[in-house]
């Protein structure tokens, strides 16, 4: 079934990204960002991401490689719809990998044709795929194959990517994607060279759905780059012409991005000194009707919540990749840069909620 058709437009939905949006925090998305819609459901993120995956990894690691593996594709049903994104150069295994994920029970699979990172472009991937268009559209088919897409039975298969890897290829690469019908097409709105240093050229993402639209397919296009809030991103989908936008390093450490009413302050006014309990303390500069600001002591639970969760899921993977949301979490308030360096010094669970109730109290 595919579920890109029954999205209300324009949808925004979750980036992959390494190390980020794995199961942890996802589980953190889903239950934070989840409020009642007028018509009754459960509102939260239209669309959700796996981090990638390597296909070829699925193949042909180990069994306790593949185990750790398969820790990046585990998710629960408050994350649906969710999309699978894989990576891989070998038609084989993505066919393979594409088929594991439908019978996981995945609501798609997404195909990762835009990743900078060297050791995922020497195996011919990520943005690499660029530079050979023809491995691209073979790499959609077998995707295509293995999710069974189109079938009764099948799933979805999307492509996420650049605009160009040098320079600006949107006018060539895109349509060559299209050709291959994927359901859905996410354009980072810039090329590989200039990774996330410039900003996003959404009229060029506005220039795809022309050529999307030109071209009478019916492939959704997703916006990505530059998203702010879940405000701005409906804006610059609606400004672009496109069906939906892709929100990424917005999200750190915001788990309540999707709320609607709910949201982190713009900033916190001077906090009460040693001895004196800091567990409700919450200023902003500013207010806004309807709206109802996340106080410190949640922002800071939720930290724990988010080191536990990490610990439990992914008890194989380095500590030190919980850290690197801590500098998300904590900024903005006094005495943030002093928490953030006893936070970096923990080793467990157990050491975070100390120096996190340490801070609270005051002590």
């Amino acid at each position: 079934m595919n579920f890109w058709e029954k999205l209300p437009k324009p949808f925004v939905v979750v980036a992959p990204m390494a190390d980020v949006t794995d199961a942890p925090f996802r589980r953190l998305i889903a239950k934070y960002s989840a409020h009642e819609r007028t018509d009754g459901t459960v509102g939260g993120p239209d669309v959700m991401w796996t981090e990638f995956v390597s296909a070829d990894g699925l193949v042909r690691a180990t069994p306790e490689g593949k185990k750790k593996l398969l820790a990046d594709l585990i998710y629960t049903n408050e994350e649906r719809p969710i999309v699978a994104q894989l990576f891989s150069s070998d038609v084989g295994h993505m066919e393979y990998a594409a088929a594991l994920c439908r019978e996981l029970g995945f609501d798609g699979v997404d195909i990762n044709m835009g990743c900078p990172d060297a050791s995922i472009e020497k195996q011919g991937c990520g943005a690499a795929m660029i530079k050979t268009p023809r491995v691209a559209s073979d790499i959609i088919a077998a995707a295509k194959r293995g999710a069974r897409m189109g079938e009764v039975d099948g799933i979805p298969v999307s492509v996420k990517t650049r605009i160009g890897y040098n320079q600006d290829q949107l006018e060539e690469w895109i349509p060559h994607l299209l050709a291959s019908a994927p359901a859905a097409l996410t354009i980072h709105a810039r090329t590989r060279k200039e990774m996330s240093k410039v900003p996003a050229r959404w009229e060029r993402v506005a220039r795809a759905v022309e050529i999307r639209n030109s071209l009478g397919v019916n492939t959704l296009i997703i916006g990505n780059g530059d998203v702010l809030s879940l405000e701005d991103g409906h804006r610059k989908a609606q400004l672009s012409g496109a069906d939906g936008a892709m929100v990424g390093r917005a999200m750190f450490g915001n788990p309540w991005f999707f709320h609607p009413t709910r949201r982190l302050p713009t900033r916190l006014t001077a906090l009460p000194t040693h001895g004196v309990n800091r567990d409700t303390i919450m200023e902003h500069d500013t207010s806004e009707a309807g709206v109802e600001y996340v106080t410190l002591r949640e922002r800071l639970l939720v930290l724990c919540e988010h080191t536990r969760l990490f610990c439990e899921l992914l008890p194989f993977k380095n500590f030190a990749t919980m850290k690197k949301h801590y500098k998300a979490y904590v900024g903005g308030f006094p005495g943030a840069a002093e928490l953030r360096s006893a936070l970096m010094a923990t080793e467990t669970p157990a050491d975070v909620e100390a120096v996190v109730h340490a801070f609270l109290t005051g002590q």
